[in-house]
């Protein structure tokens, strides 16, 4: 019988240094990109388009802010590519540096009144990098942290990519909130604005000196080692994984759960043509107070999967989910505020945590390693680009003045959430499934008694390492 380390690489496997690393690194990145999602909406109406008209200056600004989703699919083809063939750590550096440059790069344009039509033009093409930049994050550093974590514990490591994810989030929402609301509005109009943006230069440094830290993975070295680097990674992933590939497709269709809490709802809540009328600072809140909930839940959710594995959470955070936007959207339409809260913290800080936890080692894991970076990042970020549509046909089929909201956008939502759910479940079980041995339809998982085994001495080795560190 072969050694259960025959199916796991060989060499150091640094999985703190990966973990802190995919989450600062995601935390930072993701700053960036919330930031101009925040700006996008305060402020650069204001000094980006002309003044004329105010309501064709929103929808400009609001465009700029959904170009970055367009330019994702694009940048994953690329840093996919990069990822396969030069290494994990390598693309996240890119990453960083093209993040970091373009965001610190807003922070210093000239305004509209200043150079006219170019204002908005360098605006696009900055935001454009940053979508580019951010397509490959998610995948390499989840293909990072699962590469270097033991055997039993990657969905648990995994998760902290998307708790960085979502504590990038909080952080912007604490650097920009504050100046918008404790400036003059004169000050923060003129430069007050600039102020996140340049803080990116922080993000270059700190981000650098993490992630230079960390070895590329022991898999991706072996990989190069036998000569089995592929050329052409994005074909070959296509070519032999396009089923997984499209399940990934579907099951990031799963982002539906925060453009309903956060886009389509706010806009629900508080737009005069809607007549619900709630007070805008509260749904300035909600992404806030649902983030902080997501960071609490989200490393409980990965242990979870690597106990019971990665389908039955995905599964049961999608359905309920769907489910629970009816009562959100409905909450919203009797006008009760604590409700609306409560159902949004519920809906998304919690159950679509099932989701949102553990795709970054599901996806992942349904992947060999020679083309992990590029079916992750091009199948997920195609899927996310479906999802940046969905405010535009929620509007089309329940404007301002309709009935029946709830129910409408409800059973669209549910409809989303069960393609979702039918995706992963046809999808293979992989948390019992060695790495070396990921990405082959007929890898056969370790029995359920030895996985525990081996899991419960993986962390008996990291608690002993703990307490004689």
């Amino acid at each position: 019988m072969a050694s259960p380390m025959e199916h796991e690489p060989h060499g150091a496997h640094q999985t703190k240094k990966a973990t802190a690393s995919g989450w600062i690194g995601s935390a930072l990145e993701y700053y960036d990109f919330f930031i101009y999602a925040t700006a996008a909406s305060l402020i650069f109406p204001q000094i980006f388009f002309p003044s004329t008209d105010p309501k064709v200056a929103i929808i400009a600004s609001l465009a700029t802010y959904g170009v970055g989703y367009v330019a994702r699919p694009i940048g994953a083809f690329f840093l996919g590519h990069w990822g396969d063939t030069h290494g994990r750590k390598t693309v996240l550096l890119v990453c960083m540096f093209l993040m970091g440059f373009s965001t610190m790069a807003v922070g210093i344009l000239p305004t509209y009144q200043q150079v006219g039509w170019l204002a908005p033009a360098l605006l696009v093409a900055l935001r454009l990098v940053q979508g580019f930049a951010v397509a490959g994050e998610i995948s390499g550093a989840s293909s990072m942290i699962l590469e270097h974590a033991p055997f039993g514990r990657r969905g648990f490591f995994s998760s902290f990519t998307l708790q960085g994810v979502q504590a990038g989030q909080i952080l912007a929402a604490a650097v920009f909130l504050p100046l918008a609301h404790y400036m003059d509005k004169d000050s923060f109009n003129s430069w007050g604005w600039r102020i996140p943006f340049l803080l990116s230069f922080v993000v270059i440094i700190a981000g650098y000196i993490i992630r230079r830290q960390v070895a590329e993975t022991p898999a991706f070295a072996e990989e190069g080692e036998h000569g089995e680097v592929p050329k052409a990674p994005v074909v070959r992933a296509i070519t032999e994984s396009w089923r997984d590939m499209l399940r990934v497709v579907c099951c990031s269709l799963m982002n539906v759960i925060p453009v309903v809490t956060t886009i389509f709802g706010a806009a629900y809540a508080v737009q005069p043509g809607y007549g619900i009328n709630f007070e805008k600072d509260v749904y300035l809140w909600i992404p806030v107070l649902g983030n902080i909930v997501a960071v609490l839940v989200i490393p409980f959710v990965g242990n979870l999967s690597d106990k019971i594995g990665r389908r039955p959470p995905v599964i049961v955070g999608a359905l309920l989910s769907g489910l629970l936007a009816f009562g959100y959207l409905y909450a919203i339409s009797i006008h009760n505020v604590p409700l609306a809260i409560a159902m949004s913290l519920l809906m998304w800080g919690v159950v679509y945590q099932g989701y949102n936890a553990i795709f970054p080692s599901f996806y992942p894991e349904m992947f060999p390693t020679r083309t992990r970076v590029s079916g992750m990042a091009i199948s997920q970020n195609l899927g996310t680009l479906v999802t940046a549509l969905l405010p535009a046909l929620f509007v089309a089929v329940a404007p301002p003045g309709s009935t029946g909201i709830p129910l409408k956008i409800g059973a669209i939502t549910f409809a989303i959430t069960l393609i979702a759910t039918l995706a992963a479940w046809s999808a293979r079980e992989t948390y019992r499934v060695h790495l070396n041995d990921l990405g082959d339809p007929n890898a056969v998982p370790v029995p359920k008694p030895e996985y525990d085994r081996m899991r419960a001495q993986s962390i008996a080795e990291a608690r002993l390492a703990k307490a004689s560190a």
